[in-house]
This record gives C-alpha cells, structure tokens and sequence, in this order.
C-alpha cells in the first residue's frame, strides 16, 4: 500500500483498520501474535504506526517498535527472532516526503505474497467487524538493530585490508542515517557521508539512488574510492565509481554473479532479473556460463522466482539486489558489503569490474491505442512482431507489452545499433497504429 499520507487508504481510519485486519489475516492458531515495526524518516511515519499499532493490539496483537531503521533490517530482525510472527515497515521507499506506504514481511522474513494482499483487503473491506476506537497509545519499542548489524559485518569477513579505505555514502536522508555511517565505520572506512540530516521532510530530495549525480562530484572531489547511494528505506543502491561514473545494478548483478560462481556459491549457474535487465547482461552472464531467467518488474516478483527455483542472487537495474543466503528481500547495505568483497576477492577496482558490461542500445517508443486486444489475433502486428523477434536473435532482444495505466502498447528494442533497432521499432509502431491505434 502506497499514496498520500493522510489521504484514503493512508489516511487514520483505514491504516488502523489494516493493523487489525493484518492480524486477522495471520495463519489461525497463533495465540498473542508479535508484530514487529519499523519505519523511515517522513514526518507521518509516527503516527501511521500509532494507528497501526492501534489496531493490531484490539486484535489481540502485540507490537514492538524498532524506530527508524532500514526496510531489510525489520525483514531480517522479524525472522531471526522467533516471538516475531510478522513484520511491517512504513516507508514509500524513493518516492517524495508526502507519500508513505505500508510494506510487510512474514515470519521468515519474506513479503506477503499477491494472494496474501489480496486476503488482507478482503478483510479490509468486509463490513462485517468493526475496528477498536480510541486515541492509539505510545508504542513500547526495542532496541534490536545492533543484530541486524552484525548480521552484515559477516558479508565482509576479513575488513581489515579496507582500513583508511575512502568511501562517499549518500543515506536520502532516510532510515540508512541511522545505520550506515557507523557501520561502514566500525569496519575501518574513512567514510564521507551526505544526506543524513533528515528533517521529515528532505527524504530523497534531490539525493539518494534516484538522484546520484551530487554524490558522483562529492566522490571525485574528495578522492574516494566509490560512493553509494541509498534510497529512502535502504533496500536499494546504486554506486558511483572512483571516475564518477553511475554503477547501476545490471552492472552489480554482473560482478556479484561472477564472484558467487566461483565461490561455489551460486546454485544453478542462474540468476534472476527483470524484463527491464539490459541484453549486455544477459550475453556477459552467457559467457560465464551463468542462466538469467527474466520476470516482471517488481522486487517481490524477483524474490518469488528466487524462492521458486531456489537461487541465490537477484536483481532490478534499479539496485534492488537479493542475497538469498542472506535475506530474502533487497538490502541496500547488503549489496554494497558485496560489492566491496567482491572487489576484494578480485583486486579489481568498482570502475573495472563494471567495465565487464556493455549495455546494448535501446528504443523505447509508445504507440496509443483503441484497445487492448490480444496482439497475437492481429496477423499483421502478429508478423512484423515475429519479424523483428527473428532479426535481433541472440544479439538482441525485443519486449512489447501494454501499459497498465494508459491505452498505450510500449515497444521496447534492444541491440547492437541504435539507428537498425529504432527503424525496427518503428515498424512495429507503424503497423499497431494502423491496425489498432
């Protein structure tokens, strides 16, 4: 759940109705279900988990706050504590101070499935039961991320060859400012940190993943190493490297899986990432003998296929990457711990392990259209569709899907030259628009 903190479905009523119908939804024979809660830095965080709290406890719930820490941190912390039957975090990750959302976790630390949510708003919705009124109390909190901590200095067994290392962090002014500076620190980085002032209002502004181009002159000027970019609830990064270039998490994913293939650590010689991966990917992946199975655009999309198929590393371009060995959801910390031991392991600079990938070209181009018929019923979209499928072959890669929000049908290319694939593209945009536009 994500929009406007303060208006439907954030707003006071509905968000205590959810902590109470979170609880209904929990498998039955759980007596005194515990919930764990966390959430970032955005001024409506506090009283979004006031009512949430509210409305687990007239459930017969138990909540425990941690306060403001990292979305993985309450995913790790719910699952390596056993009272935890559930966790929840307030967060809307990158998006602006006056959105917030509600994400949450299960007892072993993963997301709620689809068919879960959709459970939790039937609940919701069912007129049936009423919710506990009253002023919602103070929630009683606990001090457990030092677990947390200690769960991530193991990703970096030996840090001691990194003392005196430079690093630039850039925390979004969110939940990482209160972890990440002293992490980095305690493991003997000379580290530079920005966008930790959080205000309530200055998350990811103009900083943070989304916005790295602050941090790239901060990393240059001061001779760092590298920087990393958090995002507002810490589940993502995106690196800088020492010539201020943008790493994004193609390119991690990459190095990452390389370095798990020789470890031994990688079962199935596959990863998984997002149709929206780059085909450089893909063919640098081939030529280590590493498998990429694609799925939809979505972090909890990407854990499902991991848990499905039993691999260990995932990703989004995004910097949304999953060490399942580690956590079942994407952690920002996580994946810069990686990287660094990667580098390590290697004796090879952020800047040279992301040289390894070549991001072909790509086309996007949008067609509006009457409706949103089956492509594969239009025989004239049907063949140019699967003409241009048969010119990109192994060197390129093709994606046409509708939007979900518009009458649009998207035409995304990928290959070797930006002139051929936009002509292609534009093949296929001609025909849809003379047959259904």
């Amino acid at each position: 759940m994500r929009g406007k903190a303060g208006a439907f479905p954030l707003d006071h009523a509905t968000v205590r109705r959810l902590g109470a119908a979170l609880v209904r939804a929990l498998p039955h024979g759980i007596e005194s279900p515990h919930l764990l809660i966390g959430r970032d830095t955005r001024e409506s965080g506090e009283w979004i988990e006031a009512e949430l709290a509210h409305g687990a406890g007239g459930e017969g719930a138990e909540v425990t706050s941690v306060g403001v820490v990292p979305t993985p941190a309450v995913a790790y912390l719910t699952r390596a504590f056993a009272e935890y039957d559930a966790g929840v975090v307030i967060s809307a990750s990158h998006n602006p101070f006056e959105d917030n959302g509600i994400k949450v976790f299960s007892g072993r630390g993963e997301k709620f499935t689809e068919a879960v949510e959709r459970q939790v708003e039937a609940i919701v919705a069912d007129p049936s039961w009423d919710v506990r009124d009253g002023a919602p109390d103070e929630v009683p909190g606990l001090v457990l991320v030092d677990a947390y901590l200690d769960h991530l200095r193991a990703v970096l067994p030996d840090p001691s060859v990194f003392k005196g290392f430079r690093i630039a962090i850039d925390c979004a002014n969110g939940a990482t400012t209160t972890v990440a500076p002293g992490l980095f620190r305690s493991l003997g980085f000379d580290v530079i940190t920005m966008g930790d002032q959080p205000d309530g209002r200055n998350i990811n502004l103009h900083c943070g993943s989304t916005h790295p181009e602050r941090l790239a002159e901060v990393v240059v000027q001061s001779g760092a190493r590298l920087g990393v970019a958090f995002d507002g609830d810490g589940d993502r990064a995106i690196f800088v490297d020492h010539r201020g270039r943008v790493v994004n998490g193609d390119a991690v994913l990459l190095m990452c899986a390389r370095h798990l293939q020789r470890d031994g650590k990688l079962p199935g010689d596959a990863i998984v990432a997002t149709v929206m991966s780059n085909i450089g990917l893909e063919i640098a992946l081939r030529e280590s003998n590493i498998g990429m199975i694609r799925c939809p655009v979505g972090d909890k999309y990407v854990m499902e296929e991991m848990l499905k198929r039993g691999i260990a590393l995932g990703g989004e371009q995004s910097g949304h990457v999953i060490f399942s060995d580690y956590l079942f959801t994407g952690d920002g910390l996580c994946t810069a711990l990686h990287v660094l031991h990667t580098m390590q392991t290697s004796g090879r600079t952020l800047a040279e392990l992301a040289d390894d990938l070549v991001n072909y070209p790509q086309v996007l181009l949008n067609v509006r259209v009457r409706e949103k018929v089956d492509l594969a019923s239009v025989p004239a979209v049907a063949r140019v569709i699967a003409d241009v499928e048969r010119r990109v072959a192994d060197h390129g890669r093709l994606l046409v899907r509708y939007s979900g929000t518009e009458p649009l049908l998207r035409v995304m290319l990928e290959g070797k030259d930006q002139d051929e694939i936009k002509a292609w593209a534009q093949e296929i945009i001609d025909v849809v628009s003379r047959e259904i536009g």
